[in-house]
């Protein structure tokens, strides 16, 4: 999401720009086949905004006729840009997903202030996903769509990563806008480089059996770089190829792909002046700044040590020291993971860590592991920061997307869909073949200032933030459910699994069978969390905890309800209670 960028340009989280801007952000992580139990390939995305309503988006395929254009709307704003040609196929997307279990991702990193404005028309980082969704078949085919509009067209954002994978390959893509003022006359013209709208970028395939992740701060550093190629034979000679080259794309061999100016502008913008084999992409377009490492690198940090044990080296870089070794763009885990497995690396406060947002006396007297914004403040003339993690309260929507090679496109394909924070959503399976989106997560059901039962964007946040008030109670009960359903999921997944895999890829039916499961999945998941938040109220009421057994609450012999638990606060809350009122609480007779 795009409003991290006025936010992380500032330098540190107790910049004045923090106070006054709200900190939306967005995490990916990135898992290759190798990496999984099954064999499929997965990304995640957590879409984070104070302002983003969580729904589950769907594009129809279409056919039009020769000389249709289209108007891009920008994805954050509403508002209109530019109109481009539209293609004359437009293939079906459920929410980040397309029928060819093509899935896109992204988190935005802003970059450097010189780039940070956004320019009149164009396209935006939004549009470039729902776009390359409706017109690519796989990854590769991904980023020759979006190289085609970085060459054509003005790229109207900030700096932006993308998660891309298909059933085979998982990629990371980075980019940012040029803009002409920045170019230096004498530097262009020493280089004979001609400016053009568009924008620069990096793109590299996660090695088979790595994991990989991006959260609001560039992560690709130095890249291979174009050598020469065999035409005559059409092959390569080296896994790198810049954008001139594009045609070779679709050779296997290749594992890297930039724009072909990606050195040449920053060298024109007087960013660069080595060696081209030392360029970073990250270093020069977006510097690593405190906030970039502790609010953002972080949340990857997190994830990498808790595949991988050995991971925990990086904490000391992950705590904001940018002298401290640097995580690597991608890292093998221990062991390989399912579905479940990621689901929950999703869920993450740096539990375990020494930025455990559950230990500190922010949490309060019941371990909360979460703080209202802003996230910088100034005590006594110091400066000082909340923890940005991965799991956090404004998250609209977010998504695991499982790419399955082994079963036909529409059943392949799984978009596991859930809204609000991650740490309590519960993600419902939706097959990418889908053409009947359920109503609770239907767009134009409720809005973000419109309330709506039947939503579950609405049912979410209800629940969270009753369970924000006594959080180290209530989030057991909600687990309990969360686990139970997700668990039940996917067992339904494998069984309808079997029974889809016979049905024809095309065939109406399988359409009709996938419409009548996703939509099962959802209803039934409202109704469990109905029942659960009807269960918590119940429990809960008024700070007191009510009694339980064999699954009932307890009554007494007249049928009253029995006197409720009143658990204490832990001592340390006292105590601070104490030291800040002690004098007018005390007892003195």
């Amino acid at each position: 999401m795009r409003k991290i960028k006025h936010v992380l340009t500032a330098g540190i989280f107790g910049a004045a720009m923090l106070f006054a801007a709200s900190a939306d952000a967005c995490t990916n992580f990135l898992f290759t086949k190798g990496a999984t139990k099954d064999g499929s390939t997965m990304i995640t995305y957590a879409a984070d905004s104070h302002t983003l309503y969580g729904e589950l988006y769907y594009r129809k395929a279409a056919t039009y006729p020769a000389g249709t254009m289209f108007q891009v709307v920008d994805w954050d704003s509403g508002k209109k840009l530019i109109m481009i040609p539209q293609v004359e196929h437009t293939y079906s997307v459920v929410g980040n997903m397309n029928e060819h279990q093509l899935a896109i991702g992204e988190t935005t990193y802003g970059g450097r202030d010189e780039l940070a404005n956004e320019i009149e028309g164009g396209i935006d980082y939004g549009s470039y996903i729902y776009l390359t969704l409706q017109r690519a078949k796989n990854a590769r085919e991904a980023i020759q769509v979006l190289a085609g509009f970085m060459s054509q067209y003005p790229y109207h954002s900030e700096g932006e990563s993308f998660s891309i994978c298909d059933p085979n390959e998982v990629w990371i893509l980075e980019l940012i806008g040029k803009r002409p003022n920045t170019v230096k006359s004498d530097m262009a013209k020493k280089l004979k480089y001609n400016y053009t709208d568009g924008a620069v970028w990096v793109a590299r395939r996660i090695p088979d059996g790595y994991v990989s992740g991006h959260a609001n701060q560039a992560r690709i550093t130095q890249f291979p770089q174009e050598g020469k190629w065999n035409k005559a034979k059409g092959k390569g000679l080296h896994k790198a190829i810049s954008s001139k080259h594009l045609d070779y794309l679709f050779e296997p061999e290749v594992e890297c792909v930039y724009s072909h100016e990606v050195i040449t502008y920053a060298r024109a913008c007087g960013w660069f002046d080595g060696k081209d084999e030392e360029f970073s992409f990250c270093d020069t377009y977006a510097p690593l700044t405190f906030s970039g490492i502790r609010g953002c690198d972080a949340r990857v940090y997190a994830m990498f040590r808790r595949v991988n044990n050995e991971a925990q080296r990086y904490e000391e870089y992950a705590m904001g020291n940018p002298k401290a070794e640097r995580m690597p763009l991608w890292i093998k885990p221990s062991h390989q993971l399912d579905v479940i497995e990621v689901m929950n690396l999703m869920r993450d406060h740096y539990e375990g860590t020494a930025m455990d947002m559950s230990k500190d006396h922010g949490a309060g007297p019941f371990a909360c592991p979460y703080r209202w914004r802003p996230m910088g403040f100034v005590v006594d003339g110091n400066k000082y920061i909340h923890e940005r993690a991965t799991s956090t309260q404004q998250t609209g929507f977010s998504f695991v997307a499982q790419c399955r090679g082994w079963l036909p496109n529409k059943v392949g394909g799984i978009l596991w869909f859930g809204v609000d924070d991650t740490y309590s959503t519960c993600y419902c399976p939706m097959y990418c073949g889908i053409t009947k989106i359920p109503e609770c997560f239907r767009q134009g059901n409720g809005d973000m200032l419109t309330y709506s039962s039947t939503a579950a964007f609405w049912l979410f946040n209800r629940v969270t933030n009753f369970v924000y008030s006594r959080y180290s109670d209530m989030i057991v009960d909600l687990q309990k459910v969360q686990g139970s359903l997700e668990s039940m999921f996917v067992k339904e997944v494998n069984a309808l699994d079997k029974k889809a895999n016979g049905v024809a890829d095309k065939d109406e039916a399988l359409t009709n069978l996938l419409n009548d499961f996703s939509n099962r999945m959802a209803n039934r998941m409202m109704k469990s969390w109905n029942e659960l938040d009807q269960y918590l109220l119940v429990k809960y009421i008024d700070g007191n905890i009510k009694k339980e057994k064999n699954g009932q609450f307890e009554r007494t012999e007249t049928g009253t309800a029995a006197f409720p638990e009143q658990p204490k606060y832990p001592e340390w809350y006292y105590r601070m209670i104490i030291e800040n009122h002690g004098d007018v609480l005390r007892q003195t007779f």
